[in-house]
């Protein structure tokens, strides 16, 4: 299944996109696309569905993150060996593991804010892993049956704010808007194996990075593992687990976003976004 959820931001309704890429109403079988209906057997009776009795939603509606009720976006560092070298960083023996908080999330066509004092606004397609079922100290074996199931995530970052301003990562990952979701969630079911699946961004039409996740050092089982030995991970939660070579920062000379740029990117079965990079105003910093 296709799960979306759409409408004005902060009103957003629960949706799905049947076999003919037409928008189904969710509303009436459903409150929203939280916690409670990524658990298994709350996916399985969504999946039984007949989705062409459901009400067809006319128009282009804007589409929201596709789950409400995000606890926490853990972030996967240099998790591809090529743009580890790109960085300038050795391969990681562990992952590498920040925060980014819930106020950057983003729709996957709404607008990306340059910060404030930004000089050094960078864009990241990877693949995002929703979790479903409660997970701590999964073994690598069972940690995908955890999985309800996976997005595009765009993991905008302020490069100056992440490596120069001290401290955790965050400072340059959570800036507001810099977390696009969606447009989409697809189950688990129907994107079969995680690491066989091709990512890409263009910039203003571009292409920027072009990657697989088969390249990933520490794949999507692994990485659930890993983390669940040092937090639960909680239906809802959202891994984004790496980006492939190819960000502004590792090009020569590097390349920042700037406002007016359109950012296009994707993950093969999990559709596209598309994003207009705006600067910072107090009138568009409320989102």
């Amino acid at each position: 299944m296709k799960l979306v959820r759409y409408g004005p931001a902060g009103s957003e309704k629960p949706g799905l996109i049947d076999s003919s890429g037409d928008l189904r109403d969710l509303s009436g079988k459903i409150d929203d696309l939280d916690a409670q209906s990524l658990a298994p057997d709350s996916l399985a009776r969504l999946g039984a569905l007949d989705a062409s009795a459901l009400a067809l939603v006319p128009g282009s509606p804007r589409l929201g993150v596709p789950l409400s009720g995000i606890g926490k976006i853990v972030g996967v560092g240099l998790n591809y060996a090529d743009h580890a070298a790109e960085s300038g960083r050795p391969i990681p023996d562990e992952p590498i593991l920040f925060a980014k908080q819930t106020t950057a999330l983003n729709g996957p066509h709404d607008r990306v804010m340059i910060p404030r004092n930004s000089t050094k606004t960078d864009w990241e397609v990877e693949l995002a892993v929703v979790i479903g079922s409660r997970a701590t100290y999964v073994t690598e074996d069972a940690a995908l049956s955890h999985v309800a199931g996976y997005c595009i995530a765009n993991d905008v970052s302020e490069r100056d704010f992440q490596i120069r301003r001290g401290g955790d990562w965050q400072k340059g990952k959570s800036c507001d808007s810099f977390g696009p979701l969606g447009p989409w969630l697809v189950t688990a079911d129907e994107v079969g194996d995680p690491q066989n699946l091709r990512l890409w961004l263009n910039l203003n039409g571009e292409t920027m990075q072009d990657g697989s996740t088969a390249q990933m050092i520490f794949g999507v089982a692994h990485l659930i593992s890993y983390i669940s030995e040092f937090m639960t991970l909680m239906p809802s939660d959202v891994i984004i687990t790496g980006t492939p070579p190819g960000v502004g920062a590792g090009r020569k000379p590097p390349c920042f976003l700037a406002p007016g740029d359109v950012m296009t990117l994707g993950v093969e079965g999990l559709g596209e976004q598309c994003q207009d990079v705006i600067a910072y105003s107090k009138s568009n910093s409320a989102h």
